[in-house]
C-alpha cells in the first residue's frame, strides 16, 4: 500500500526475489523518520486514555520507525464500526483475511512482491540461504510488551520445530527435507538459516501459512509450554485438558484455527484485537483497535482509523445476503460473491448504500473433484486408484451444460494448472479430458474391469458389490458446488456411477478429510497464478489441501516419518518441487515446474470442471480506501493485504 499499484496479479513469473528492500516504495528512510518523530496523531478515545495516565503517550506506544502507509485515496479519519459477516462455527480465515496480515513482510496490492512489514528490512547472502531480518525498534506487542529477535525465535525453535506442538516443522520453513534454523543476532535482528538456497522465501513469508515467526508473544506463550514452565501440567488439569500441546493451542491458537481469536488475553501486533471471542455457541466476534498498533499514516496519525471489528455469525448463506442487501455489512465478498446473486446484489445498490467491487481470481480451477487415492476402504482405493478410470468420469462430465446453468457462460472447460495468462500456461494439464464423451467414459471403465452391472444399470466392483461413494460439499461456503455436483452426479449416472452429494457443515468437512475417512470432496482449485505458493493440486503438498491423497502428504511434510509413501511420480515431483523453490534465477524455475507439470499431467490424479470465474465484493459507498478491484485468493488472503487499517467511514 505504500505504493499505489494497479491490482493486475499476473506478476509471480516475473518476480525478483532476492532484494535486500523488494522494491519497497513507503519513503525516503529520512522521510520516514521525520513521519516516526511527528507521529502524534491517534484516535481520540486512545489520547482521553493518555491524557488519564491509563495508556503511555503515543509517542512512547509507536517503534522509532513506524511504518508509513500510504492511503490508497486520501488520508482518513478516526472513527466507527466495521461490520461483516461470518458463517458458522468454522469460518475462523474470515477473521485472518482482514485482521491477521501482520508478518515479517507484507504483499503489495498488486500482488506482485513482498514489501517490509514488521521488518523494515532485510539482507539474503548471495546463494539465498540465510535472511536476515531488520525489526522496527521499539514495536510492542498489544499489551505492552517490547517484540523482539526473542519472540521469532521461540514461535520458531520452541513451537513450530517441536513435535509435540506440530506433528512435522510446516512445510514453509523446510527446504530440502531439513528445517530452518532461526538465531538472534541482537533484539532487533534475527537470522533465518536453511539447509539450501530458498528463493521464494521471502514471498512465501507474506503468505497467511508464512507468518508462523511472528504468531507467538514469549512472554505470554511461554507459561504454557513446559521448556519455561515446570509446572505446566498443573495447568492442563485446571483447564480439564490432556497435554500441554492442548492448553497452548487453546490460549495462543495457530494460523488457521478457531482458536488463534479465542482468546483477548493474548497479546497480537494485530491493527485489531480480540473484545469478543470466536467460541462455540457465539453470534458475534468483536474486535477494537490495538493501542500499540506499529503503523502510521502519511500524516503521522496512528492506524487503524476504524475503532472497532464487528462480525456478525450468521447461520446461512441467505442470511448474510440479505444482509448485504439492506446495507448492514460495510464490506464483504465471502459466502455472498456467488455469479447467481450478482444480479440481486447489482440491483440493490442504491437501496443498501453500497458499491460491487471486482475481484479477479488467484484459483485455476471453480471445483476440483478429489478422489481419495489412498482411501481405508480396499476397493474404494482399487477404484480411485485407477488412472483409466478418473479419466473416464473426467470424459463423462458434460461441462458445458455446468458452465451454462451454474455459470452463465462465464468459463471454460478445465482440469487444473496454471491460468492461461500465467506464463507457465500447460495446456495438457490443463485441457486433457476435458470433451464430454460418455461413450468412450463407459468403455474405458469396462476395459479398466468394471463392466458388470445391476439391473438398473449401476456398475459392480469385481466382487460384485455395487459401486458408490459420496462427495463431501459445503453448502454454506460454495453453494454453486452443490449445484455443479447434482448435475455430475446426473452424468455419471448414465455411465453407470452412483454418487451421494453429500452436504456437511465446515469443521466435518475438514475432520472428515483430516482422519482420511472421505470418500473424495471438492473444493476450488487453486494455483492458476499463484503455483509457487499454492501447488496442493500438483502434487501431495498440503495437510489439508490435497484431499485426494492426504496420507502421501503426511509423508511428504515429515520427511518420510509418517503418512503413506507415494508413488515416484509423486516423489519425484516432491524433489522438483524443492528445487524450484531453491532456484532464483527465473527461467530455470519455470523449466523446473515445467518438469513438474508434465509428471501432473500424467498421473491424472485430480478432476476439474471449469477455470475458476472473476467474483465480486460488497463494499459500502462510505467505506473510503478500499480498492475497487483486488486478486481474490488464499495466498494474497484479501481483504487483508489491502491494508483495512487504512480503510475509513467519510461522513
Amino acid at each position: 500500500m505504500d505504493d499505489k499499484l494497479s491490482a493486475s496479479p499476473h506478476g509471480f513469473a516475473r518476480r525478483t526475489v532476492l532484494k535486500g528492500l523488494a522494491g519497497v516504495a513507503a519513503m525516503p528512510l529520512a522521510v520516514r523518520l521525520a513521519h516516526a518523530q511527528a507521529a502524534k496523531g491517534e484516535a481520540p478515545g486512545l489520547a482521553q486514555l493518555a491524557k488519564d495516565g491509563k495508556l503511555p503517550p503515543l509517542a512512547e506506544r509507536l517503534p522509532a520507525n513506524p511504518l508509513v502507509v500510504q492511503p490508497l485515496t486520501r488520508v482518513g479519519t478516526y472513527g466507527g464500526t466495521l461490520h461483516r459477516g461470518l458463517r458458522g462455527s468454522s469460518d475462523h480465515n474470515g477473521i485472518l483475511r482482514v485482521v491477521g496480515n501482520q508478518g515479517l513482510v507484507r504483499w503489495d496490492l498488486g500482488f506482485t512482491k513482498a514489501l517490509p512489514n514488521l521488518a523494515e528490512s532485510w539482507d539474503v547472502n548471495p546463494d539465498g540461504t540465510e535472511f536476515v531480518f531488520h525489526l522496527r525498534k521499539g514495536t510492542k506487542w498489544s499489551d505492552g510488551h517490547p517484540f523482539t529477535a526473542d519472540d521469532i525465535v521461540f514461535s520458531i525453535e520452541d513451537c513450530a520445530k517441536n513435535s509435540e506442538l506440530y506433528g512435522s516443522v510446516p512445510s514453509q520453513l523446510t527446504i530440502a527435507g531439513k528445517p530452518v534454523v532461526v538465531s538472534k543476532i541482537d533484539d532487533a535482528t534475527v537470522k533465518f538459516t536453511f539447509a539450501a538456497p530458498y528463493a521464494t522465501y521471502l514471498e512465501t513469508l507474506a503468505t497467511p501459512l508464512g507468518q508462523h515467526p511472528t504468531l507467538f508473544a514469549k512472554h505470554y506463550a511461554s507459561q504454557f509450554h513446559p521448556k519455561y514452565n515446570d509446572k505446566v501440567d498443573d495447568l492442563v488439569k485446571q483447564a480439564n485438558l490432556q497435554k500441554w500441546s492442548d492448553l497452548f493451542r487453546a490460549k495462543n491458537g495457530d494460523i488457521e484455527i478457531p482458536q488463534r481469536w479465542g482468546n483477548p488475553e493474548k497479546p497480537t501486533l494485530d491493527p485489531w484485537v480480540v473484545a469478543e471471542p470466536y467460541v462455540g455457541g457465539t453470534t458475534r466476534v468483536v474486535m477494537k483497535r490495538n493501542p500499540y498498533f506499529w503503523q502510521v499514516d502519511t500524516e503521522g496519525n496512528q492506524l487503524p482509523y476504524i475503532d472497532e471489528l464487528y462480525f456478525g455469525i450468521s447461520q446461512d448463506v441467505e442470511s448474510l445476503l440479505l444482509d448485504a442487501i439492506s446495507g448492514k455489512l460495510d464490506i464483504q465478498e465471502r459466502h455472498v460473491n456467488l455469479l447467481q446473486n450478482k444480479p440481486t446484489l447489482s440491483q440493490n445498490r442504491e437501496k443498501g448504500g453500497y458499491r460491487l467491487i471486482e475481484l479477479e481470481p488467484s484459483a485455476a480451477q471453480q471445483c476440483q473433484i478429489y478422489l481419495n487415492i489412498c482411501h481405508k476402504d480396499p476397493k474404494l482405493k482399487a477404484f480411485f486408484g485407477k488412472k483409466e478410470v478418473r479419466q473416464a468420469l473426467s470424459l463423462g462430465i458434460d461441462r458445458q451444460e455446468i458452465i451454462e446453468l451454474v455459470y452463465f457462460g462465464q468459463s471454460e472447460p478445465y482440469q487444473t494448472g496454471p491460468r492461461p495468462s500465467h506464463p507457465w500456461y500447460h495446456e495438457t494439464l490443463s485441457r486433457q479430458f476435458t470433451e464430454f464423451d460418455a461413450d468412450k467414459a463407459g468403455a474405458m471403465l469396462d476395459q479398466a474391469g468394471y463392466d458388470k452391472k445391476t439391473a438398473d444399470g449401476f456398475r459392480l466392483h469385481p466382487d460384485g458389490s455395487k459401486i458408490f461413494f459420496a462427495i463431501d460439499v459445503i453448502p454454506t461456503l460454495y453453494a454453486d458446488l452443490v449445484d455443479v455436483l447434482e448435475l455430475v452426479k446426473r452424468h455419471w449416472a448414465a455411465i453407470g456411477i452412483d454418487i451421494k452429494v453429500n452436504t456437511i457443515e465446515r469443521a466435518l468437512y475438514y475432520t472428515r478429510g483430516d482422519s482420511n475417512d472421505h470418500d473424495a470432496q471438492v473444493w476450488p482449485g487453486p494455483g492458476g497464478l499463484d503455483p509457487m505458493f499454492d501447488p496442493r493440486d500438483f502434487f501431495a503438498q498440503h495437510p489439508q489441501g490435497s484431499r485426494y491423497a492426504i496420507p502421501w502428504t503426511l509423508w511428504y511434510v515429515s520427511n518420510g516419518q509418517s503418512g503413506e509413501e507415494p508413488p515416484e511420480s509423486q516423489k519425484r515431483r516432491m524433489k522438483l518441487f524443492d528445487e524450484a523453490r531453491s532456484t532464483s534465477d527465473l527461467d530455470k524455475r519455470g523449466a523446473t515446474m515445467k518438469q513438474l507439470f508434465d509428471l501432473t499431467a500424467e498421473a491424472f490424479e485430480t478432476v476439474g470442471i471449469c477455470l475458476a470465474v472473476n467474483s465480486f465484493g460488497v463494499v459500502k459507498t462510505n467505506l473510503v480506501n478500499a480498492p475497487e478491484k483486488e486478486p481474490d485468493s488464499w495466498t494474497w488472503p484479501n481483504p487483508g493485504p489491502a491494508m483495512p487499517q487504512q480503510f475509513f467511514f467519510s461522513s
